[in-house]
């Protein structure tokens, strides 16, 4: 089972850049790339809730599971 994280998606829809996002939220443009690149390990559910409000989104919108769920 992976977890992807679909930033990078949601950020094009919104014609919105990661440095702008950065500073909406108040996560530093590298903490935001990790995720971005699905290379992130964990996410703080605050960071989570900053970037759902920022882009008006849900958590789902951000997040998906690949593979097998057993």
């Amino acid at each position: 089972m992976t977890v992807k994280v679909h930033l990078n998606k949601i950020l094009a829809e919104r014609d919105m850049s990661l440095t702008e996002l950065s500073k909406a939220v108040g996560v530093s443009v590298v903490n935001l790339s990790i995720l971005k690149t699905n290379k992130a390990k964990a996410v703080r559910f605050t960071t989570l809730d900053a970037i759902c409000k920022a882009l008006n989104c849900q958590p789902g919108d951000l997040l998906s599971v690949e593979g097998d769920l057993s």
